[in-house]
This record gives C-alpha cells, sequence and structure tokens, in this order.
C-alpha cells in the first residue's frame, strides 16, 4: 500500500493536481460537503451546549464510500480541502469517516492558496493537522443557520409566502435594509441650492466655479427667491481672482482584490453578476488548459478577505513592471496592504499565480468572460505594486462683491499606476486626487 490519497473539494481540481504529484497518489473530490445538519428536523439539541447532529449527505453516499475504499488501501491521506473555514469542516467530517484503522497521525491536513505545482508540492511536503478552530466557527454558523431557518420561516409562511426561508444573514440584512428605509421615509428633506457661474478668462479654456462663500462664511442657499437674487447680484458685479494655489497631489493604488471587492468592480466594468464573477474565478482558481504548460490555476483562492500578498509575488510583479514600464513605475519600496483584524492572515489576496504571465499571454486559450475577468484581477494586482499617480492642482478664489466663488482643477503630471488601471465610478461618483 505505497499509495497516499489526496482529497480535494472539486472534481476539476482532480486533472490539475494529478499532473503535479504522480503515481504514487490517488486523488479524490469530496464535491463539497458529505455530511450536513439532517433536513427533516432540528438537528440541533438546544438543551445539551447546542450539539449537532450530522448525518451523511444522501447524494453523496456513493462519493463518500469512494474515499472511505481509497482510504483503506492508502498509507498516508492529505486532506486538501479549501483553505477556509467550509473546507476545514469538510476535511474533518471526512476524517471522522475514515475507517478506524487509519490512526490520527496518517491522517493530514494540507493548505495552498494556488494550484500551481510549487504550491501543491510545498503543501504535501509540509503538512499540518485539522484547525479545530476553524471547524467550530463552521459549526457555529451552520447552526445558527439551521435555529434562524427553523424558528422564522414558519413565521414568513403565516405572514407572507409559503416555501420563503430565512437565514443568519439575509434575515439581519433585511432588517437593516427595513430600518434604513424608515429612515428615509421619516427623513424631512430641506430645500438647497447651489450655483455655478461659467467663466472666461483672457485665456481660454472657459471654466465653471462653484459659490463657495457668502460674506465669507459658507454659503447656504435655501430657497429659489435667494439663489435668483445672488445670481442678480453677482452678474452685475466684476469677477476678480482673489486666491490661487497650486499644490502637487498624489494618489495611491488601491489594494489587490479580495471577494467583496472583486465582486463590486467585476459588475462595476464588466456587469457581472455575484454569482457569475465568482464561477468564473473559481475556473481560473482550479486550473485551465494553457497549452504547453497544461492545465494550470492562474489566480489565488478567490474566497478571501485577506489584502496580505506574499514577497515573492511583490517581487515578481515588480521585475514585471521595471521590464515592461520603466523603473519610474515602481516605488522604491513594495506595497504592502494592511488587513482589518477579521481578516484570515493565512490567506492572501486574489492575484495571479505568476504575475508575469499577462492576460495576452493566455487570452488564445481562455473563453471571453474568462479572459475578462482574469484581465481585471491581473491589471489590479500589478497596479497596486506601481507608482503613485501624481497631479498638479489648482485652486482659484474669485471674488464678485460679497460673494466668492471657487474653481478647483488639476492636470496629470505623471501617470504611475492609472497607466494601467484605474477604478470604475459610479454615475455619481467623482475622483478627486488624493494627497
Amino acid at each position: 500500500m505505497a499509495k497516499s490519497l489526496v482529497v480535494v473539494e472539486s472534481p476539476a481540481k482532480v486533472r490539475t493536481i494529478k499532473r503535479y504529484i504522480g503515481k504514487d497518489y490517488e486523488v479524490k473530490a469530496s464535491m463539497g460537503h458529505v455530511k450536513d445538519l439532517p433536513k427533516n428536523e432540528l438537528g440541533v439539541d438546544v438543551d445539551d451546549g447546542f450539539k449537532p447532529k450530522y448525518v451523511a449527505v444522501k447524494s453523496k453516499n456513493n462519493v463518500l464510500k469512494e474515499i472511505k475504499d481509497a482510504a483503506g488501501k492508502s498509507d498516508t491521506i492529505y486532506l486538501a480541502l479549501d483553505p477556509d473555514r467550509e473546507g476545514e469542516a469538510i476535511a474533518w467530517h471526512i476524517s471522522s469517516e475514515i475507517e478506524s484503522g487509519h490512526k490520527g497521525q496518517d491522517v493530514y491536513r494540507v493548505l495552498f492558496n494556488e494550484i500551481t505545482r510549487s504550491a501543491v508540492t510545498q503543501a504535501l511536503a509540509n503538512p499540518g493537522r485539522i484547525d479545530q478552530n476553524k471547524v467550530d466557527a463552521q459549526q457555529a454558523r451552520r447552526i445558527l443557520d439551521r435555529l434562524v431557518g427553523y424558528k422564522l420561516s414558519p413565521l414568513l409562511w403565516s405572514k407572507v409566502r409559503r416555501g420563503l426561508s430565512a437565514g443568519r444573514v439575509q434575515s439581519v440584512a433585511l432588517r437593516l435594509i427595513c430600518d434604513r428605509e424608515k429612515e428615509i421615509n421619516d427623513f424631512v428633506s430641506e430645500e438647497y441650492w447651489s450655483i455655478t457661474a461659467s467663466l472666461e478668462a483672457e485665456e481660454p479654456p472657459a471654466f465653471e466655479a462653484k459659490l463657495n462663500k457668502i460674506d465669507g462664511k459658507k454659503a447656504n442657499v435655501k430657497n429659489q427667491e435667494t439663489a435668483q437674487a445672488i445670481v442678480d447680484q453677482a452678474q452685475g458685479s466684476p469677477f476678480k481672482v482673489s486666491k490661487l494655489q497650486r499644490k502637487e497631489r498624489r494618489r495611491n493604488p488601491s489594494a489587490p482584490f479580495i471577494t467583496s471587492t472583486l465582486q463590486q468592480e467585476a459588475f462595476k466594468q464588466l456587469r457581472f453578476s455575484a454569482r457569475k464573477t465568482m464561477t468564473l474565478a473559481q475556473k481560473l482558481y482550479e486550473g485551465l488548459d494553457v497549452g504547453d504548460e497544461g492545465t494550470m490555476g492562474l489566480i489565488t483562492y478567490m474566497r478571501t478577505d485577506s489584502r496580505r500578498v506574499s514577497e515573492e509575488a511583490r517581487s515578481q510583479a515588480r521585475d514585471y513592471i521595471a521590464a515592461n514600464y520603466g523603473k519610474e513605475f515602481i516605488p522604491k519600496k513594495a506595497r504592502e496592504y494592511k488587513n482589518k483584524s477579521t481578516a484570515q492572515e493565512a490567506h492572501e489576496a486574489i492575484r495571479p499565480t505568476i504575475p508575469g504571465r499577462s492576460p495576452e499571454d493566455v487570452k488564445s486559450f481562455l473563453q471571453g468572460d474568462e479572459y475578462a475577468l482574469y484581465r481585471l484581477i491581473w491589471n489590479r494586482f500589478t497596479a497596486s505594486q506601481m507608482s503613485s499617480a501624481v497631479y498638479d492642482t489648482t485652486t482659484v478664489d474669485i471674488q464678485s462683491g460679497k460673494y466668492e466663488f471657487r474653481a478647483t482643477g488639476s492636470i496629470v503630471k505623471f501617470q504611475g499606476f492609472t497607466i494601467l488601471y484605474e477604478e470604475a465610478e459610479e454615475a455619481d461618483e467623482k475622483k478627486t486626487p488624493e494627497s
């Protein structure tokens, strides 16, 4: 029994990983969860510390049997499920189902954030154990889902419509939406007027200036009569520049994508739904055929809240930028982005597995939407390691009697990261340079 068993979550990974680890390993896919709370009962003992009752998922009986049979023929079992709480829970359930003849020291947990030869072989060479804290976190979420669903869903059926379900997240989100809607309905609107002057100097072009102050105080025009009076008075007075200020401002690139920002930007730029974005990202992560290199994962794990990037990836990105854009486009130090305190530090941000593999290098191997998403991820990550954009900004205060108007403008002094990537803007958004 020389073979080792590697269990992954998705069937799409099996072929890719088999190419990397050779014939001494058998690779099986769990195809998601193999155990769950029962469908026809609460499955949580609320009188005994909320202890869950897990049963095998009926549709996965054959899958689970295959995994257990393969484990019985293997000396070592590597549970290589996805590197998140759900993957940890699946690994824990599979471990509990493996035949008792396999002792704990023979069952390992391995993690890789990207499906490349180096990442997979390194993970197998440095196996760990199941993280019970992650398992407990997933169990808590699952139990909350079940408790909320079983308690609230019947209420929805009686009050709204049968068949509706309530969940741990959506129920709270709905409450927030309802509270916000009430605030909107209760809001007493106040009339507000803004006044903009179209001006021309001795040298073109024409420009616009907004009313900023009245008698040195912040302008606050509350009705049409006042606004019209200001317009009439200003039109009868000369406009003179009272103050001119020039500054250099810098804009830094955005951090590499995490799951939420990827979904947001993919919708803004590509009009992809969140589901479509994650489906495409899953394919890019699990591996696609890229010609002579065979099947390979093109991006790191796409379910992450971490902005961390490995030192090696940052270095490769900087080398690519210097070679293709020039040394002036890389900052003196590689950029690092801070995580929120709740982020899972073990993960990386979403990035290309090989930073030097440009979208054009793989375009001929990808479908249109796959290419579009890979290009978005690659551009965002590469730009995140580029120099700041530099602007010359000018602010002009213009006096017309007791009214002060203000005009601002900027010109690009150095493109920096914007030569490659800029975030999409909503219809009512307008970006300004940041110092």
